[in-house]
């Protein structure tokens, strides 16, 4: 098994005929809309600010804001990251007593949609999911076939693999990940080991993903597994998988897989071997996640609100998915190609590390 990421290692969920096709023609064929956790009050000691970004990642925004603004880094609050070759929009929180100043702050390619006030400063994950619209081009004639696998994935869920943004520039940084887990790695920066590392959890995750679409255990249970239940987020222990398996045929619950660490508990039986056939194959043990917490991760995930428009070259894929998912996992069933593999610098949409700032 490959530390580097290649869609091709990873088995899909449709087997049906692909689309084919281009991405990102240019920025405005990628748009992503977040959609925050709650509703904002409109009153209180934050200044919550969305803003439309072309053309940059969300550090860089975030960088020229605090210049101008005259704000600490810190004290600006954001839920996620965004694609830098897209057209995004995202929140972000500031101190109240920056408001007259909002104004003022002017950068090409970004603008201010609205600001409103709230109680609480806004933190990493505090988003409920993202709004993805995308033009795919050099695929006429192939809205039909998008449409037919799109209805299997809102049917059956999506894999929730990390896609090829998690992994760096030529999916490389799972390998590092490892020398810093056996004590091998010349990376010093406390918060660039951990970003590795999380890379190096990604792999072990997306590989116990695979297996289970090998073994036909992707829509069904295994003596072992942490289930997890869509309507109320409640993960319970498997011990007879028969019994439940017919709750994740109808898709009430999903398995989980572990981003180990610290924290977090293998699994253990029928499904605690699958996991540990990952990490036996990349020489790895839980005991090596020490420096992360860890969590648990849900194995499938389900597309609402999804739209397929026919266009003269080729089709817009319209969907929603909860955050930490990556709209590239839902593009690579419909397209049957390597998405977005060869550009490593487009950002994490929606897919920020589930642990948040340690």
């Amino acid at each position: 098994m490959s530390l580097v990421f290649d869609w091709s290692a990873l088995r899909a969920l449709t087997d049906g005929p692909g689309t084919g096709g281009v991405l990102r023609h240019q920025p405005s064929d990628f748009r992503v809309e977040e959609l925050p956790a709650y509703p904002l009050s409109g009153e209180g000691d934050f200044l919550f600010v969305q803003l439309e970004k072309t053309g940059h990642t969300t550090a860089h925004v975030l960088r020229e804001l605090s210049a101008q603004l005259g704000v600490r880094d810190r004290d600006v609050g954001v839920a996620g990251l965004k694609d830098r070759h897209a057209v995004t929009s995202q929140w972000l929180s500031l101190p109240a007593k920056y408001e007259g100043r909002l104004s003022a702050f002017a950068m090409d390619g970004v603008r201010v949609l609205t600001a409103t006030r709230h109680g609480n400063k806004l933190a990493m994950g505090h988003l409920s999911g993202n709004r993805f619209q995308v033009r795919v081009r050099e695929a006429a004639g192939q809205a039909d076939v998008a449409s037919e696998t799109l209805a299997q994935l809102v049917a059956r869920g999506v894999p929730n693999y990390f896609g090829p943004q998690r992994f760096g520039l030529g999916g490389l940084n799972a390998e590092e990940g490892l020398r810093v887990v056996r004590g091998e790695s010349r990376v010093r920066d406390p918060r660039v080991r951990r970003f590795l590392t999380s890379a190096l959890q990604s792999v072990v995750f997306n590989g116990f993903v695979s297996r289970r679409l090998e073994r036909g255990v992707f829509d069904a249970l295994l003596n072992g597994d942490m289930a997890k239940k869509h309507d109320t987020g409640g993960v319970f222990s498997v011990q007879d998988a028969a019994a439940d398996s017919p709750r994740a045929q109808r898709g009430e619950v999903s398995a989980t897989g572990t981003l180990f660490g610290r924290k977090v508990k293998p699994l253990t039986l029928e499904a605690g071997m699958l996991e540990r056939e990952v990490l036996d194959e990349l020489g790895l043990t839980p005991e090596m996640f020490g420096s992360r917490k860890g969590d648990r991760r849900l194995t499938r995930v389900y597309p609402q609100d999804t739209q397929v428009t026919p266009e003269e070259d080729g089709f817009t894929l319209s969907f929603t998915l909860p955050k930490g998912s990556f709209a590239t996992s839902v593009l690579r069933e419909v397209m049957k190609t390597s998405v977005d593999a060869s550009a490593p610098d487009l950002g994490d949409a929606g897919g920020a590390d589930e642990e948040g700032a340690e």
